[in-house]
C-alpha cells in the first residue's frame, strides 16, 4: 500500500529515492529544511519505472538498484571536459580495463585520451570479462563568451506589428527591427519570446511557454509574401482576398484597440500557405528542402505527422484512436501514408519557417550586431502536443513541472508541462536534448534558457496533487552542461540562463564557471545578505544580461508610477490592502531613484514623487545598468515608448489579456514598428546606451 500523503519517507524509501535522484527534502532557505511527502517520492519513483508502493517493494527495488550500481562498469554518460583530468568514472575502473572509443565520425580509437570534441561511444572491458558501454561527451571547457560588451532590445515578437504584418508581429518584422537597431542604434542583439510551434485549436493557448514542440518553430510567424514561391502562386484573386482580410485584422489591433488574435492570423496564413505550397520548388530550393529533411530525419517526420493527425482527430493525442497514440504503431504508419499530402505540407512549413528565422539572424549580423537574435528555450512542452506524443519514452508519465512554495507563491506552482525522465535521457546519450539544441542553434546568435536551474533539478508535481506535494528530481547537470557547451561552441552562440527565483546553492557558480550568463533584473538586485538596500552598480555580477524588467514583470514606467499596483488591485490580485501595496511600491521606487540621484545619473532629478519625470527616470535606470559590469544590457522595447502594461501577468488566465497585447505608448495606443523606430522617446533612450 502506498504511503499516506502526510507521512515522511522511511529510511529505506529515502535511500532508494537518493539512488534515483529523487529528493526527500529541500531547503528553501539556508536555515530551513522542508520534508516532502512520501506520496510525492513514491509517485516520482513510479514515473521513473521504480515500484516503491509498500515496504516489500521498496526493499526489493533498493536491493536491485544497489546491485546494479555495484556491478556496472560505467555510468550511462561520461563527461570529459577539455583540458581537465580524466573523469572519476574512468579513473575508478579496475586496473587493466581496456577502453575502446567509436568517435562521432565513426573512427575507432583505443583508449580515451586525446579525443576530438563530440559525443562518442565508449566501451570498457574489465580483466574479469565484464563489459560496459557509455556515451562519452568530450566538451570544451567553457561556452563562447559574448564578443565584447553590447546592449540589445527585448521584445515579444507577436506584439511587434508593422503595417505589413498580418495582425501580429512576424519574422520579417524581426529582421527589420534588427536591421534598424544594428545600423542606426548600435544595438548588439534582439531577444524574443519562444517561437516554438504552438498546440493548434480554438482558442490556442496563447502562452509561448507551453508549446507543442520545442524542436520546430511555429509557421504563424512566417511573412507569407517573403516565401519565394508566393510570387508564382496561381490563384491571385484568392490571395488578394486573404491579404485584404489580413489588413483588416492588422487595422483592428493597431487602429481599433483589438487584442492580437493568433488563431485568426493563423487561419488566414494557413489558407495562403496552402496556395503557395502548390508551387513546385526550383532545383536549388528543392535541394535545400531535401537537405533540411535529411538533417531532421524522424523528428521532423514525427512532428509533421502529429500536425496532420491533429487536423483530423483534434490536438490532444491522448484522445486519438488507440493505435494512433503510439508514433511507432502500424496504425500510425498507415495514417502517415493516407495523410501524406498533409504531412508534406507541415514538413514544408517547418522548412519555410526555419529559412525565415535564419534570414532574420543574417539580417542582424549584416547590420553589425555581434550577437544577433537571442532565442528563448521554454522549460517544457504541452502534454497534448507533438513532442510529448513523439517522445513518450523520455517523458515522465503522470508528472508535471512546477515550483515549490516561495515568498511570491505560497501555494507553489504547477506549470502543466511533463518533465523529461533523467534515466531515459541518460540511456539515449541525451539525444533528445542534443537534437533540440542543434535545431535551435541553426538560427540563434544566442539562446536564453528559461528556468536554467532545470539543467540540475526540476520540481515534479504528481497529477492530481497540489504543487506543495511535489519533490525535486535531479538531472545529470554535468552531462547537460557539457552537451550545451559542445553545441553552443559548434554554433558560435552565447547562452543566457534565466536564473531568477529560488536557486540551489552552487548552481550559479557552476553556470558561471562554464560560461553560461545569468539574468539580473534591477528591482531584484538588493543586498539581501546585508541591509537589503539597492545593490550599487559595482557590486553587480559581470557574467549576466542586466535588464530593468522582463515580460513577466511591470514595464519600468508602471513600476515608477505605481500603475502595476493599481492593475493588480483592479483584478483582485492583492494579498494586502491597496494602501500598503502602494506605500511599499512607492518606497521601493524612491529608494532606487535616490541611488540614481546620488550617482549623478539623473540629469535633472524630479522634485515630485517617483514617475513625475518618467522619461528621464527611465533613461537614468538604463544609465545605471551601463554602470554595472554586466556583459549584456537589455532594454525592454515597450519601455522606449512608455508602455504601462505587462505582456503577462502571472496568476491570471482570462482576467487579463496575457500574450495578446501590441506594443503601446503611455496612453495605451498601439505603436506599429514604423512609428516605433521614429519615436523621439525611444531614440533618446537608445542614445543613452550607444
Amino acid at each position: 500500500m502506498a504511503a499516506a500523503p502526510d507521512e515522511h519517507p522511511t529510511e529505506d524509501l529515502a535511500r532508494l529515492a537518493g539512488l534515483h535522484g529523487v529528493a526527500t527534502s529541500y531547503r528553501p532557505a539556508p536555515d530551513r529544511t522542508v520534508q516532502v511527502p512520501a506520496s510525492a517520492v513514491t509517485a516520482a519513483l513510479a514515473a521513473l519505472g521504480v515500484d516503491a508502493a509498500g515496504p516489500d517493494a521498496v526493499r526489493a527495488a533498493l536491493a536491485a538498484r544497489e546491485r546494479e550500481l555495484r556491478e556496472r562498469l560505467l555510468p550511462p554518460t561520461v563527461v570529459q571536459w577539455a583540458g581537465a583530468e580524466p573523469p572519476a568514472a574512468l579513473t575508478a575502473l579496475p586496473a587493466g580495463t581496456r577502453l575502446r572509443v567509436e568517435t562521432e565520425d565513426g573512427a575507432e580509437r583505443v583508449g580515451a585520451g586525446d579525443l576530438p570534441l563530440g559525443v562518442h561511444r565508449l566501451t570498457a572491458t574489465a580483466p574479469d570479462g565484464r563489459t560496459g558501454e557509455a556515451c562519452l561527451v568530450v566538451a570544451p571547457d567553457r561556452l563562447p563568451a559574448p564578443p565584447g560588451r553590447s546592449y540589445g532590445l527585448l521584445v515579444q515578437l507577436y506584439s511587434l506589428l508593422s503595417r505589413r504584418s498580418w495582425g501580429m508581429g512576424d519574422l520579417a518584422d524581426l529582421a527589420e527591427l534588427a536591421g534598424w537597431a544594428g545600423r542606426t542604434a548600435g544595438a548588439g542583439f534582439v531577444q524574443v519570446n519562444p517561437l516554438h510551434a504552438a498546440v493548434p485549436g480554438a482558442p490556442t493557448d496563447p502562452s509561448p511557454y507551453r508549446p507543442s514542440s520545442r524542436r520546430f518553430p511555429d509557421p504563424v510567424h512566417l511573412r507569407v509574401e517573403d516565401v519565394p514561391e508566393y510570387a508564382y502562386a496561381e490563384d491571385r484573386e484568392r490571395l488578394g482576398g486573404l491579404l485584404e482580410r489580413a489588413g483588416r485584422l492588422r487595422a483592428a489591433v493597431l487602429d481599433k484597440g483589438a487584442l492580437i488574435d493568433r488563431d485568426a492570423v493563423w487561419e488566414l496564413k494557413r489558407q495562403a500557405l496552402e496556395l503557395v505550397a502548390r508551387v513546385p520548388l526550383g532545383p536549388g530550393r528543392q535541394a535545400a528542402y531535401d537537405a533540411f529533411r535529411a538533417a531532421h530525419g524522424r523528428a521532423l517526420d514525427d512532428h509533421a505527422t502529429w500536425c496532420a493527425l491533429a487536423e483530423v482527430h483534434g490536438s490532444d493525442w491522448h484522445r486519438w484512436p488507440d493505435g494512433l497514440r503510439d508514433p511507432r504503431s502500424a496504425a500510425t504508419a498507415r495514417a502517415r501514408e493516407e495523410l501524406a499530402d498533409r504531412v508534406e505540407f507541415h514538413t514544408r512549413l517547418a522548412w519555410l519557417t526555419d529559412g525565415q528565422l535564419r534570414a532574420a539572424q543574417r539580417a542582424a549580423r549584416e547590420a553589425g550586431m555581434p550577437v544577433g537574435i537571442v532565442h528563448d528555450l521554454a522549460v517544457g512542452v504541452h502534454p497534448a502536443g507533438a513532442d510529448a506524443w513523439a517522445q513518450q519514452d523520455v517523458f515522465a508519465a503522470g508528472m508535471s513541472v512546477g515550483a515549490p512554495p516561495d515568498a511570491f507563491n505560497a501555494r507553489g506552482q504547477d506549470w502543466g508541462l511533463p518533465p523529461w525522465r533523467p534515466d531515459r535521457l541518460a540511456a539515449t546519450g541525451h539525444a533528445p536534448y542534443r537534437e533540440l539544441l542543434r535545431a535551435l542553434f541553426r538560427y540563434a546568435g544566442a539562446l536564453r534558457i528559461d528556468h536554467v536551474m532545470g539543467l540540475f533539478r526540476l520540481w515534479w508535481v504528481p497529477q492530481g496533487s497540489p504543487p506543495t506535494d511535489g519533490t525535486y528530481v535531479r538531472y545529470d547537470a554535468d552531462a547537460m552542461l557539457a552537451i550545451l557547451a559542445l553545441e553552443a561552441t559548434r554554433a558560435g552562440a552565447v547562452v543566457i540562463g534565466e536564473d531568477l527565483g529560488t536557486v540551489e546553492p552552487g548552481v550559479r557558480e557552476t553556470l558561471q564557471r562554464r560560461g553560461v550568463l545569468g539574468t539580473s533584473v534591477l528591482w531584484f538586485e538588493r543586498d539581501w545578505e546585508g541591509d537589503g538596500r539597492p545593490l550599487p552598480p559595482e557590486r553587480w555580477r559581470a557574467d549576466c544580461l542586466a535588464t530593468a524588467t522582463t515580460h513577466d514583470l511591470p514595464p519600468t514606467a508602471a513600476r515608477l508610477t505605481g500603475d502595476h499596483v493599481e492593475l493588480r488591485d483592479r483584478l483582485g490580485l492583492l494579498t494586502r490592502s491597496a494602501a500598503e501595496e502602494r506605500a511599499e511600491a512607492a518606497a521601493d521606487a524612491a529608494e532606487w531613484l535616490a541611488l540614481l540621484g546620488s550617482l549623478g545619473l539623473l540629469d535633472s532629478p524630479a522634485a515630485g514623487p517617483p514617475g513625475s519625470d518618467e522619461e528621464e527616470e527611465i533613461r537614468a535606470v538604463h544609465r545605471f545598468l551601463l554602470r554595472t559590469p554586466a556583459r549584456l544590457v537589455g532594454v525592454w522595447l515597450p519601455d522606449g515608448v512608455g508602455d504601462r502594461r505587462p505582456q503577462n501577468l502571472p496568476g491570471t488566465w482570462d482576467q487579463y489579456p496575457n500574450w495578446r497585447l501590441p506594443v503601446a505608448d503611455a496612453d495605451g495606443r498601439p505603436v506599429p514598428l514604423e512609428e516605433l523606430v521614429a519615436s523621439p522617446r525611444l531614440r533618446a533612450l537608445l542614445e543613452v546606451l550607444r
